[in-house]
């Protein structure tokens, strides 16, 4: 049994996984500080189910609490290290920057200076298809990605360096993994999908910018934890950094289509300009986690959106 710390356990990726990995017979301790950018029930939703499992732990501790930090990883002498807690969303890091510069670049560098003092097997940390900006191509790990069009992008960048710097620096093993547009059942309701589902079956109107025309990597969230878990014993001699994508790019007014047919309603469209931020279109070369890990997405985008409106009905208690 190995002992990993999960860091931001009580968000979407975070929770699912931790559930695999205790369903796998692995010891989990979470992190998480239960923030308010999005309703903290949710998290605490998430934290109820995983509290059942009897080799799960939780420590309340933001990242930002670097003594915190220190006397759990003391304590603890953790083998792995996922490090998933980040503030994301791409609209916010507009209004809100000092949040970012806090949570994923300072917050970032305190788990660094930890995994430098107490070193762990494998760091393994979040970054985002964000990085790659506007290109119309599928983009590739070795691809530039010095022109980042959103803060939240710009910071998650950033980690990639720091994160390449401290392994090349300090021999920690670390992987950075690009997750490309993530979803699926107890996901984050900032995201689109889960947004639209809330206002068709309410009747209510979505909002599509760039008039639908976007393209995006959409990535069911079982397919995520498989590529997570296999990469956790994939360990770089240094350093490393790999696309988690589907493979398959959608059109935004295809997804749409999809998520009427899965909430058996039609959707009210408003159409609007392009957001700041916004990028056209995310499509993710999967080649170099294969040949690594085996990873292969399996889940269709009409099989994804089903599994996820029917958890939001059963969630939320909306049968419309």
């Amino acid at each position: 049994m190995n002992k990993i710390c999960i860091t931001g356990a009580c968000g979407f990726i975070g929770f699912h996984l931790s559930r695999a990995l205790l369903e796998f017979g692995e010891e989990v301790v979470g992190i998480d500080n239960l923030n308010d950018y999005y309703d903290v029930k949710l998290k605490q939703d998430r934290l109820k189910q995983l509290m059942n499992y009897e080799h799960f732990k939780f420590a309340k501790i933001d990242i930002l609490d670097k003594p915190s930090l220190e006397k759990l990883f003391i304590q603890e002498k953790f083998d792995y290290l996922y490090h998933l807690a980040a503030q994301a969303g791409v609209r916010y890091s507009i209004t809100h920057p000092e949040a970012y510069i806090q949570t994923n670049i300072v917050g970032f560098f305190n788990l660094l200076e930890l995994c430098r003092s107490y070193p762990v097997k494998h760091f393994i940390y979040a970054s985002s298809s964000s990085v790659y900006g506007n290109i119309n191509e599928e983009s590739k790990e070795s691809d530039n990605t010095d022109h980042p069009v959103s803060f939240y992008a710009a910071t998650k960048k950033s980690s990639e360096i720091l994160a390449y710097s401290y392994s090349h620096l300090y021999q920690i093993p670390m992987t950075g993994l690009r997750f490309f547009t993530v979803y699926g059942p107890w996901g984050r309701p900032d995201m689109a999908y889960y947004k639209f589902t809330e206002k068709i079956l309410k009747g209510e109107t979505i909002d599509i910018y760039n008039e639908g025309n976007h393209y995006r990597d959409f990535t069911y969230i079982d397919d995520v934890i498989d590529g997570l878990v296999k990469i956790m014993n994939a360990i770089p001699s240094n350093y490393a950094i790999y696309n988690i994508g589907n493979n398959h790019t959608e059109k935004l007014m295809d997804f749409v289509h999809c998520l009427e047919k899965a909430c058996l309603k039609e959707a009210h469209i408003k159409y609007c300009p392009m957001q700041e931020g916004d990028v056209y279109k995310t499509s993710a070369n999967i080649d170099n986690i294969h040949a690594l890990t085996g990873f292969t997405p399996k889940t269709k985008i009409e099989e994804g959106l089903k599994k996820f409106v029917e958890w939001y009905k059963s969630y939320t208690g909306d049968a419309s």
